[in-house]
């Protein structure tokens, strides 16, 4: 099985599917556009937030940076007048230290997101694999009422408060899939591949704007699991970044961002939004909304038991 993630709605299910499924069957392609340097170090969101779910140190409030964590040295750098555009915690920075150490030292990012792995206990069966080796060549930037922002800077300094009138993906057309994705997408002909319950914009739009992913999606059977439940997103700003592409912020939005290769889309029991009768893609419903790990294993139950059998 091939998982397209982002953060938040994957990494959650990331912890029941790693419970359902053998290790060897996750192959994780994990988004790279919200990366960004910060004090020397790259700092990999979506990449951290699908190591810290797996290896269980994630903080569950915010799903994203590790639990129980300290702020010593954000709050002294902000003293020493170098305030940063992220508040990350110390442990959280050592993660990015290590990282950024590996690629001076000539690693490439996947390579280095498996020494992290590896040094947070992840079976070293699973398959964590950056979008790109390219780091932070892709920025995520949201055209606002405040003008263009980078992703971070909306989302985390802004609050995601301003409206949004577009978005885009600044470096992808140079930008190339990582060797390891694009091996795994071939070499796995007969794999499923899962959408997580990311934002389908930001968390996935980077992953499927690569040259060549899209095409080779469309020789797989495609899963999708509704990160919208009737008109809301689950969590983030999934609507309003919906809204300023053009789609319908609904569980059909979610289906008519994805129909060029989706074959299933996974949507909440208690969904009423209207799915095209029309479309070639199969809706199955369920309880989509993970609160704790045991709907995580939920959902990854019935992903086993409808889908990937």
């Amino acid at each position: 099985m091939i998982i397209l993630s982002g953060g938040t709605g994957t990494p959650k299910l990331l912890r029941g599917l790693k419970h359902v499924f053998k290790e060897e069957e996750l192959n994780i392609i994990v988004n790279t556009a919200e990366d960004v340097w910060i004090s020397g170090n790259l700092v990999c969101p979506d990449i951290d937030s699908v190591l810290y779910a797996l290896a269980g140190v994630i903080d569950k409030n915010t799903w994203w940076g590790v639990k129980d964590d300290s702020f010593h040295t954000y709050n002294t750098l902000k003293q020493l007048n170098h305030g940063e555009p992220m508040m990350i915690g110390d442990k959280d920075r050592a993660t990015h230290i290590i990282r950024s150490e590996l690629l001076r030292e000539g690693k490439s990012l996947t390579e280095a997101t498996a020494v992290l792995a590896r040094t947070f206990g992840i079976h070293d069966k699973i398959r964590i694999l950056p979008m790109t080796d390219e780091p932070a060549a892709i920025s995520t930037k949201v055209l606002t009422s405040e003008g263009e922002l980078h992703f971070q800077e909306f989302w985390v300094a802004q609050k995601g408060e301003p409206d949004v009138f577009d978005l885009s993906f600044e470096g992808i057309e140079k930008a190339k899939p990582s060797e390891a994705v694009v091996e795994v997408l071939e070499k796995e002909s007969d794999a499923l591949v899962l959408i997580g319950p990311s934002n389908p914009i930001t968390s996935i739009g980077p992953i499927l704007s690569l040259n060549g992913i899209k095409k080779l999606l469309k020789w797989k059977i495609v899963v999708a699991i509704s990160p919208i439940i009737g008109t809301e997103a689950v969590s983030g700003p999934a609507g309003k970044f919906m809204r300023a592409k053009g789609f319908e912020v609904s569980p059909y939005g979610v289906l008519k961002y994805y129909e060029d290769f989706l074959d299933v889309l996974i949507i909440d029991k208690s969904d009423k939004c209207p799915v095209d009768p029309n479309a070639m893609v199969d809706v199955l419903k369920t309880d989509i909304m993970i609160k704790k790990e045991r709907d995580s294993k939920k959902l990854a139950l019935f992903l086993r038991k409808n889908i990937i059998k």
